[in-house]
């Protein structure tokens, strides 16, 4: 099955995973200045100062935003992929093909509307406050 996409829109959408990527990878050399996460982790927990709660608050949210965007980025990666392949805009659990709109909003996504429901529904929730 080919994807429905045009050829201008798949380019369009090409460079949107490619900028992202390249500001994720901006950001990550900002944050981390060369440093790998753990090194980057340790440096904020032994940063100087009174407010050790606050920093450890800090570091919990740096780190959890570092985790969110090393899978963005590996989704992003194999969104780059599927499109070398000629797979790009198809929905790996049925097939169909996604919808521009979908790709547009997420243009890494796996999956069409429908299934996305439906994997999120067999997901336990996070506890909320």
């Amino acid at each position: 099955m080919t994807t429905p996409l045009t050829h201008a829109e798949r380019e369009q959408l090409e460079r949107r995973l490619y900028e992202r990527r390249d500001a994720l990878d901006a950001r990550r050399q900002v944050l981390f200045a060369g440093a790998t996460r753990a090194e980057h982790a340790r440096e904020v927990l032994l940063q100087d100062g009174d407010d050790a709660p606050q920093r450890d608050a800090d570091r919990e949210i740096d780190l959890a935003t570092t985790d969110h965007e090393v899978v963005e980025r590996a989704a992003i990666e194999g969104a780059l992929q599927r499109l070398a392949e000629g797979s790009y805009g198809i929905c790996d659990d049925c097939g169909t093909g996604i919808p521009l709109a979908r790709l547009q909003l997420e243009p890494q996504t796996l999956r069409c509307v429908g299934c996305e429901t439906e994997r999120e529904r067999g997901r336990p929730r996070a506890a909320s406050l």
